[in-house]
């Protein structure tokens, strides 16, 4: 692997085991409305200074302005839910329980864009993951009056994240990432503000620790913009299963950052629950590399039988 490209991955890497603990930091003093309000500005404000340099516009046709639409509902939706659900869990539980979303993609795919992806090791693994959310919910029990809404708030969060993707799939607009995301921002900054209105009354918070401030500007600033510059860098260059071993990486680094940094319990449950997680998680990769060499012949087929009908 090249330096730079190693670099780009593993930066990505940080990134998304630091972000559920931003997240968290970023309401602290303040309304979780208000901080992901803020997150979003800056991050959208980032992304068009990033188009005006590269010198790039946004589409304005049909398939893109519902991609927008399809994106929007991941970072509104499902970001809101996030923050709101973060005040009630350990910040590194929200990386453990997006890795679920694979699997929610996968029924989803399969139901929606036809996609044969349940076979029997992915079903093994469907039923492995939700064996360990539900150690993680007798878990959550422990922790707090709310961490059970919580963690199903996070749930509720992922599966918006992932019928998000499934619609950008189903529309198939082959929109540039930045232009994606940035169109889906014009969409969702609106909403956050009118949300901050009518929750908060748009009232400003009177003080910002200097911890919430830096979390609400790294969350806008390097999450949303240099993280999501970085992972599509490394998704071009490298391997999609190479790209997927984050997902096995980051809710383990996220549950030690959150106990090293921020003193969050990780009790015996968490650690059984997380784990049987990550296992469900590497059987799926396991399964999709199995299957990758019969898709890629199914397709040549497919190929070879409309060239010979021309």
């Amino acid at each position: 692997m090249k330096p730079q490209l190693a670099l780009a991955y593993f930066g990505v890497v940080l990134i998304w085991t630091t972000t559920p603990l931003a997240i968290k930091w970023s309401s602290i003093g303040v309304s979780y409305v208000f901080g992901a309000t803020g997150r979003m500005s800056i991050g959208l404000a980032c992304l068009l200074v990033l188009l005006l340099l590269r010198r790039k516009g946004l589409p304005c046709h049909r398939l893109a302005l519902r991609t927008y639409l399809a994106v929007s509902m991941q970072i509104y939706a499902s970001m809101l839910i996030t923050y709101w659900s973060a005040r009630f869990v350990p910040s590194g539980w929200i990386s453990v329980i997006f890795g679920l979303g694979p699997f929610m993609t996968a029924f989803m795919a399969a139901a929606y864009l036809k996609e044969r992806s349940l076979g029997w090791r992915k079903l093994a693994a469907y039923s492995l993951g939700a064996f360990g959310l539900a150690v993680m919910f007798s878990s959550a029990r422990e922790l707090h009056p709310m961490a059970i809404q919580g963690t199903l708030g996070i749930l509720l969060a992922t599966f918006i994240h992932a019928a998000s993707a499934v619609w950008v799939k189903q529309i198939d607009a082959k929109l540039p990432s930045v232009q994606q995301i940035t169109g889906g921002l014009l969409i969702s900054v609106p909403l956050y503000w009118l949300t901050w209105l009518i929750l908060d009354d748009g009232a400003l918070p009177t003080q910002i620790q200097l911890q919430t401030l830096y979390a609400i500007i790294y969350l806008g600033v390097v999450a949303t913009t240099l993280g999501f510059a970085l992972y599509y860098y490394v998704l071009g260059q490298l391997p999609a299963t190479d790209v997927a071993m984050m997902n096995l990486m980051t809710p383990v680094l996220s549950l030690l950052l959150g106990y090293l940094a921020n003193r969050e319990p990780i009790t015996m449950k968490t650690v059984v629950g997380t784990s049987l997680i990550m296992a469900a998680l590497a059987l799926h990769q396991r399964a999709d590399r199995a299957s990758l060499p019969v898709q890629i012949a199914k397709s040549k087929n497919r190929r070879a039988k409309k060239n010979r009908g021309r």
